[in-house]
């Protein structure tokens, strides 16, 4: 019998843990790791941001899931990996073997690269449920004295679409309050044109996203990196295509909520051959890294490089169903190992994101996520909004439930065309 452990348990993680449990042989064991008990699902924290959803609207307690798929459930956070060891150095002190590990941690969020810069500094942040929650304080403060907002990413972030997304969920909170006319509204991010995600765009995203923030007097401001944050400012500097820096600006806001840029855990930095030099895992095409070939790696944790030089820096976005292939792929790949055989599943690595709006929102397809592209669509409407709340209900009764992937997703999401593994040559 082989142990597989999986560490971490967010959208990846958990996931993973269910479809690696179908996947192995029945001897075999499944052990997570992860330093949170409760899945909070991420998408939503816009929404718990402005009072639109509570924490317990989207957490998910996995420990009883777990037991019941069978899947040992270690709520410790990791302290570090020992990959000669072949082990996991928890932060309780004790330790866990495995013969196949799956990191599947998320990010660490480097606010610290920033002077002033996050929660514990001057702005809000919607990446985890408690920064969320904080937000949403400052939130109800701001409404009773409104004032300037700043809303975006910072230089070397990847995570693009949430930005965008609060700063039109704000927009309409506001407006519900009827208090927007009271309030100037500024987006700033390090992409080189509005759109960009780190993806170059995605069909439209450019004109569909710029239109939006027209209509919603909306101001914007592209290749921009942030060089301090004070109380109530924010300094940035706008930098040319030549790569020369403009002169610096000062931002003043009443409310400011800016995504970070993600590095990888602390656990895993510095590991030669397994994590590059932000901490990020390093793997082939089949999620495996090369030095360590009995580790693999799913979701925001994996390296992957920069569509291409910007004027300032921007990552990859790892998006649901980019992340949901990347589990299919591994756990395909490990069943067929323990039976000994060789590796052959590939994910796609397709996107479908649906960004919301509060009252509409944009919708894009990308086939796959990294350029070029078979399918490169995109659209905006009414329908996106709803859209998104049924995949929020949808995705959290599919974890309370123990489910991946259940039979009638697969077949509608092949029907439209949309698959999690890339066809296998024979011969």
């Amino acid at each position: 019998m082989a142990h597989f452990v999986v560490l971490g348990a967010g959208l990846g993680g958990a996931i993973m843990a269910y479809e690696l449990r179908e996947a192995v042989r029945k001897e075999d064991t499944v052990t997570v790791v992860t330093k949170d008990a409760k899945y909070h699902f991420v998408p939503s924290n816009p929404w718990i941001a402005v009072g639109w959803r509570k924490r317990e609207d989207i957490t998910v307690d996995l420990a009883p899931v777990m037991k019941k798929k069978g899947i040992a459930f270690i709520p410790v956070a990791a302290e570090r990996l020992h990959p000669d060891e072949n082990r996991l150095q928890l932060a309780d002190g004790q330790s866990v073997s495995y013969d196949y590990l799956v990191i599947a941690t998320g990010p660490e969020l480097a606010f610290d690269e920033i002077e002033g810069f996050g929660p514990e500094g001057h702005t809000q942040s919607i990446c985890h449920i408690d920064h969320a929650e904080q937000a949403r304080e400052a939130f109800d403060a701001f409404c009773k004295k409104p004032g300037p907002i700043v809303v975006g990413a910072a230089q070397g972030a990847s995570c693009f679409g949430p930005a965008y997304e609060f700063a039109f969920i704000l927009n309409t909170a506001l407006r519900r309050a009827k208090i927007r006319d009271q309030v100037k509204m500024t987006f700033v991010t390090p992409e080189p044109y509005v759109g960009h995600l780190g993806l170059d765009g995605v069909g439209d995203t450019k004109g569909l996203l710029e239109s939006e923030m027209r209509e919603n007097d909306i101001k914007w401001m592209t290749s921009t990196r942030i060089k301090k944050v004070e109380a109530g400012k924010m300094t940035v500097e706008e930098v040319g295509d030549d790569g020369q820096a403009k002169p610096e600006k000062e931002l003043p806001f009443s409310y400011a909520m800016m995504l970070p840029a993600f590095r990888g855990i602390k656990a895993l930095i510095g590991i030669e051959g397994l994590s590059n030099p932000r901490g990020f895992t390093i793997v082939d095409k089949y999620q495996r890294n090369p030095k360590y070939q009995n580790i693999f790696a799913v979701g925001v944790c994996v390296a992957i490089p920069p569509m291409g030089p910007t004027a300032v820096p921007c990552g990859v976005p790892k998006t649901g169903f980019m992340i949901e292939s990347m589990v299919t792929a591994t756990a395909q790949n490990l069943g067929q190992i323990v039976r000994g055989q060789e590796p052959s599943n590939v994910g796609t690595w397709n996107a479908v994101c649906l960004a919301d709006f509060g009252n509409g929102g944009i919708a894009f397809v990308a086939q796959p996520q990294i350029p070029p592209r078979n399918v490169n669509w995109s659209a905006s409407g009414k329908w996106v909004h709803l859209a998104k709340i049924g995949f929020e209900k949808y995705f959290i009764r599919k974890l309370r439930k123990g489910k991946s992937e259940p039979y009638y997703e697969k077949a509608a999401m092949h029907m439209l065309g949309i698959d999690k593994l890339k066809a296998v040559k024979k011969g």
